[in-house]
């Protein structure tokens, strides 16, 4: 998908001269194609997009890389290997008064290029580029949708043709990465499956745990569309619940929805945490929910803006991210219900639409 990166640079600029940044330096990361539609390869090679605060941006690429890059309003400096590029990156910044770099610049570049300029102020890229990305064009959020409805129908296909009991964690992970893949996305972002206790840790990397009858079973997967990302969560149970299953459950269901339904434009995000979390509070397990009620998607799978307490950004139309309380009962099991989201221009726009009830799996 090509979106107007020249406007998305002037915009950046705009920015740059009201906070007085006199150049940005974007490397690998996200940063980097959300203005240019280049995905830099992570390498020991420098690719740095100069951006100055007026004139034309600069790419500087290894030459053997020159070839990927697509056509843009910038110029290019493929560099070879008998040059320096941290040299020529810094000459060509000559001698600005504030530097704004990419989250994802390596710290080996960035320290070349401090003792090169050196008494100048650096901040960091995110600080300025995340008023932008925050804020999705329309195309950006029908990839997002598309990402969402694709797992969508991966949890559809769940009940009927992922067998968890007698097998191990990792072995489940690999079908659900793979329907990722049949269900349209372009590749898998990642996939945690955590079964029984392992379920009260809510970032539990799949392993050699046997799923046993009466599990309770977080599946949390993702993927990319267009290099946008998705991201879902539903919780199972291997058989018959019990009681006490049914009622976490319903907890954390309820503050899903509640979380869901606060959301509008005008709403601080601290507001979508506070409308979740209490209806976990209320039911006598807050100390149990350990982490915000979700995070901003796009480009990165966690991105601006965080629905946090202490966040007060209010809500725009086209801001996307997730809503996924949880409640982690150390020892026992865990529950959390996670959704991708829109603010629309009256309300929330669900980009996820599966099923959250407690669905039983054999």
């Amino acid at each position: 998908m090509v979106f107007d990166y020249e406007t998305r640079v002037r915009r950046l600029q705009g920015i740059m001269q009201k906070g007085g940044i006199d150049a940005a330096v974007l490397s690998v990361g996200s940063d980097l194609p959300y203005f240019t539609g280049y995905t830099a390869m992570p390498t020991e090679r420098l690719t740095a997009f100069a951006v100055p605060a007026e004139g034309t941006p600069m790419m500087f690429i290894p030459k053997l890389e020159a070839p990927r890059l697509p056509d843009g309003d910038f110029s290019v400096l493929p560099w070879t290997e008998d040059q320096d590029p941290v040299e020529l990156l810094a000459s060509h910044l000559g001698d600005p008064g504030q530097v704004a770099v990419g989250d994802h610049l390596w710290s080996v570049f960035l320290i070349g290029l401090q003792s090169r300029i050196p008494n100048r102020r650096w901040v960091a890229l995110s600080g300025l580029s995340s008023e932008l990305r925050m804020r999705k064009e329309p195309e950006e959020i029908a990839s997002l949708r598309a990402a969402a409805e694709a797992t969508d129908r991966v949890l559809q296909r769940v009940p009927d043709e992922v067998a968890f009991a007698g097998r191990t964690e990792r072995d489940i992970a690999g079908d659900f990465a793979r329907m990722v893949v049949d269900e349209g996305h372009d590749a898998s972002w990642f996939t945690l499956i955590a079964s029984g206790p392992n379920g009260a840790s809510p970032h539990h990397d799949p392993g050699g745990r046997v799923v046993q009858a009466g599990d309770v079973v977080v599946c949390d997967f993702g993927g990319v569309v267009d290099g946008y990302h998705s991201d879902v969560t539903r919780t199972f149970v291997v058989g018959d619940p019990t009681d006490r299953q049914v009622e976490v459950h319903g907890v954390v269901e309820a503050a899903n929805r509640a979380g869901r339904q606060a959301v509008a434009p005008g709403v601080s995000c601290q507001d979508i945490d506070r409308a979740a979390r209490k209806v976990i509070v209320d039911a006598g397990f807050g100390e149990y929910f350990i982490h915000r009620t979700g995070h901003g998607i796009g480009l990165e799978g966690h991105e601006h803006p965080y629905l946090i307490e202490g966040y007060e950004l209010p809500l725009e139309p086209g801001m996307t991210f997730s809503v996924e309380p949880g409640i982690y009962l150390p020892g026992e099991f865990g529950v959390r219900i996670e959704d991708i989201v829109a603010c629309g221009d009256e309300g929330v726009d669900e980009l996820n639409r599966a099923d959250r009830s407690l669905v039983e799996v054999g």
